[in-house]
């Protein structure tokens, strides 16, 4: 007769057994939504972009159409219930008896691919990010094991979606350690390990390539005062973008008919895509084209008022196009933002101070110090960004300028658009 603690012991590895396998099905589902929704999104964002600018009347109607499908998809298909973005997953672990609906994984993703396609001034990271949060939260509901496991399988799945977007395992465990658990479980190393690895192990099979192809060889020490400088100026930037998050989401709030928000926000998005092209859908496309540059930019008057426009502007059109009901967060701007504001430091020193700044290291930096700043995840920042541009060189100026841009960026403002709790 067995012992009650080897009943218990037998118990304990059933378990163990079952939450392998459901973390192998969570990762895989969630890294192929990620990997399918990010090369749709590439795909048809490139045909678009390409449209509107060689016929800049689309950038009239390209807004306006998809922010009005993705107005009605919610009406008609999605139980008339706006996506809060990463606000879901917080509820969710925070309340053991409120669970993402399955209409989530759809709406997020077909919303989120709508609204970057059509020029909106956003990304598709953290509809992925909502949309695998759910698969994991579904397989949660399967069975009564896994109900103990719930914030667990939800990190599973954030974490094989990050994985796919940035070819970044660390990113993804980060992420989902840093901004949605906050704690370290057994059952979170087993269930994101596992989940991280199946993700990994796909984008390997597909030979993903890096999404920025940056050649980076070397740093100075010397540079990094300026490494410091261009944390500072994250931080400062950071709270401008969430402020203007927080301000045009709480004002439109005010805006009783829909399609009153849908015609501002559209008119507001064609007349800023009309003057700077670089602000359509999530910039990536503007990115790619300052890091194959020379190194030497001369500050020309054309570019201050291109630096001027896209790092005044991009938060408040980034802030208007989710307002106005577009999915999608603060992951591609913060990273859009940072990359000028590299470039714009690096093209200052050079132009007025001739340090011989590397301009492309400044690029990458600026692009991990802000978004480390926005989400105030800098360990989450530091890989992601060397998993987009495959090079560690950087790390140690990244993590610098990281540190530096979230602590800025709190003691200036101490929420993001993760945390702030509106009163009501």
């Amino acid at each position: 007769m067995k012992t009650t603690a080897q009943i218990k012991k037998n118990y304990q590895l059933i378990k163990l057994k079952k939450l392998v396998i459901i973390s192998l099905l969570i990762g895989f589902l969630s890294a192929f939504l990620g990997i399918s929704l990010k090369k749709i999104t590439e795909y048809y964002e490139e045909i678009f972009f390409h449209q509107s600018y060689t016929n800049p009347l689309f950038l009239i109607f390209f807004p306006i159409f998809g922010l009005s499908v993705i107005y009605f998809l919610r009406l008609y298909m999605f139980k008339k219930k706006e996506n809060k973005g990463i606000k879901e997953v917080f509820e969710s672990t925070q309340n053991k008896n409120k669970n993402l609906p399955s209409y989530k994984i759809p709406s997020h993703t077909i919303n989120g691919l709508l609204t970057v396609i059509f020029g909106g001034s956003t990304g598709i990271e953290v509809s992925t990010v909502v949309a695998t949060a759910t698969i994991g939260s579904v397989a949660q509901q399967k069975e009564n094991v896994f109900r103990q496991y719930k914030t667990e399988l939800i990190c599973a799945g954030v974490a094989a979606g990050i994985t796919a977007l940035f070819s970044s395992p660390i990113a993804g465990i980060l992420f989902a350690l840093e901004v949605i658990s906050k704690k370290v479980t057994r059952a979170f190393v087993i269930s994101n390990l596992i989940a991280v690895s199946i993700a990994f192990g796909l984008l390997i099979i597909l030979n993903e390539k890096p999404l920025f192809e940056v050649t980076i060889n070397t740093w100075h020490l010397s540079a990094f005062p300026y490494f410091i400088l261009l944390g500072i100026l994250a931080g400062i930037n950071s709270v401008y973008l969430t402020k203007c998050v927080l301000f045009f989401k709480s004002h439109f709030a005010k805006i009783e008919k829909h399609y009153y928000k849908i015609i501002i926000g559209s008119v507001f998005l064609s007349i800023s895509l009309f003057i700077f092209p670089q602000l359509y859908g999530e910039g990536y496309h503007a990115i790619k084209t300052i890091t194959t540059t020379n190194n030497e930019i001369p500050l020309t008057l054309s570019l201050v008022f291109t630096f001027i426009g896209v790092l005044l502007l991009k938060p408040i059109v980034t802030s208007i196009t989710l307002a106005s009901g577009g999915d999608g967060g603060v992951f591609a701007p913060s990273l859009f933002i940072g990359a000028f504001l590299g470039l714009l430091v690096a093209s200052v020193l050079n132009t007025f101070f001739d340090n011989n700044i590397i301009t492309v290291n400044f690029i990458v930096i600026g692009m991990a110090a802000v978004l480390s700043a926005s989400i105030h995840a800098p360990f989450t920042a530091i890989f992601l960004v060397c998993g987009l541009t495959n090079n560690y060189t950087l790390f140690f100026p990244i993590l610098t300028a990281c540190l530096i841009s979230k602590y800025t960026a709190k003691m200036i403002y101490p929420k993001t658009v993760y945390t702030f709790a509106p009163t009501v």
